[in-house]
Formats: structure tokens, C-alpha cells, sequence
């Protein structure tokens, strides 16, 4: 069996047993150490999956690229679809933190459209912590290219979506099963999103700019697109 097709037993963040002999490393070391591990091993999984593509990338490839045991991978990652939408959960829960932290005078779209765009000028320091946010970007367009990872995320999003719709109806005082409006508002928006991602995932730049000015212009057309005419005859 390939190996690429493992799923581990023990998916929670670990380390390597120290070799008999070797003094207790003190756990801030430790953590240290599994951390460093954690992240070489999705560095190198990512650059491996963006440049050599999704399905023809073996679990072997990648630790090897990092010298460790197939065990060790298994330690930190269920398998290589976790490692792939990795950074993308992380971005995710960092939109998530900007919503939760909008004013609750603003309106729900605003609320949304306002995070959206913090997300996007701060994501790179969240991002960076762990990997180049260009290797990030690249592993992005992967994601809308690659159809075993666009399915498995777009399922993801529509969670996600659920878990906004509820955040908003708490910010407005509502209850989500009894008032329609937050789920209205966060499909519209949720639409929007998806149809700029696949258009830039298409494009030539992948920048966190272009994605970024795309969503705007996309974003500030919702209320026009919806409320007025659009013939101008």
C-alpha cells in the first residue's frame, strides 16, 4: 500500500522518544523542538505538493525531505490532506478572531466585508510564523486547483459558514433557527468568497494583493447586485 494513503493512529503533535542515556530535555526545549519538527515537515510537504502536485507526493518524499520517521509524520499529521489545509485552517481561524473582535455597532455585512480585510493585512505575520506566506499562497491556488482537496475544503466552508451564521445571530441578539437573516447574509458573502478565490486561484498573480482587491471590488458590489437595476436604459 502507498504509504501517501497512511492515516495515523496517533494524530496528536508529538516527539521522537529521546535515546536511552539522554538526559530529560526541559519542556520548554521540548515543545520547542516538536514545534521546529512540525513546521520542516509542512515546509517541505507544501513546497513538495506545489511544485511536484498534490496526488504524486508520498508521505516517504516528505520525510525524507525532513530526515525523520514516517512514525515521527504520523506523530503531528493524520496524513497528507491535514498537511495540505494546514495554513488554510489557520487563516480561517484568523478570520474568525476578527469577527468576533468587530464592533457591535456595525452591520453584519460590514462585519464581515471589515474582517475579511484585516484578515488579509495581517495574515502574513500569523502566517509567517510558520511558513513564507508565498509558499501559503501557492498552496491556496493548489487547494482550488487540486478536486481531492477542493472537496474536502469547500465541505469545510460550509461548516465554517454555519459557525459565522451563529456568531452573527449572537452579535445581533437572534436566534439563528427562528431568524433567517444571519444565514441569508453569511451565504451571500460566503458566495462571494468562492467565486473570488476561484477567479484568482485562475489568474496569473497570486499575491495576497490581488486577492485581497479582488474580494474588495466583489464585496462592494453585494448591496448594488442585489438591491438596484441594472439596466441603465
Amino acid at each position: 500500500m502507498d504509504t501517501a494513503d497512511r492515516t495515523g493512529t496517533a494524530s496528536r503533535p508529538g516527539f521522537r522518544e529521546l535515546e536511552p542515556g539522554l538526559p530529560e530535555l526541559k519542556p520548554g526545549l521540548r515543545e520547542l523542538k516538536k514545534q521546529r519538527t512540525r513546521d520542516a515537515l509542512l515546509r517541505a510537504a507544501l513546497e513538495l505538493f506545489t511544485t511536484q502536485g498534490y496526488e504524486r507526493t508520498t508521505v516517504d518524499e516528505i520525510t525524507e525531505a525532513v530526515d525523520v520517521s514516517q512514525r515521527t509524520f504520523f506523530r503531528y499529521f493524520a496524513g497528507k490532506e491535514e498537511v495540505a489545509l494546514f495554513t488554510q485552517r489557520l487563516a480561517e481561524s484568523h478570520f474568525l478572531a476578527a469577527v468576533r473582535e468587530r464592533p457591535l455597532h456595525e452591520a453584519p455585512l460590514e462585519v464581515l466585508r471589515r474582517s475579511v480585510v484585516e484578515s488579509w493585512d495581517t495574515i502574513g505575520e500569523a502566517i509567517e510564523a510558520v511558513i513564507p506566506i508565498e509558499l501559503h499562497m501557492r498552496t491556496f491556488q493548489l487547494i482550488e486547483s487540486t478536486p481531492a482537496l477542493l472537496a474536502v475544503h469547500l465541505r469545510h466552508s460550509a461548516e465554517m459558514e454555519e459557525e459565522i451564521a451563529r456568531l452573527i445571530a449572537e452579535r445581533e441578539g437572534l436566534d439563528v433557527d427562528a431568524d433567517p437573516r444571519p444565514r441569508v447574509a453569511v451565504a451571500v458573502f460566503g458566495g462571494v468568497m468562492r467565486v473570488t478565490s476561484r477567479l484568482w486561484g485562475q489568474g496569473e498573480d497570486i499575491s495576497v494583493e490581488a486577492i485581497r482587491e479582488l474580494t474588495l471590488s466583489y464585496l462592494d458590489n453585494v448591496g448594488p447586485a442585489l438591491a438596484e437595476t441594472w439596466r441603465t436604459e
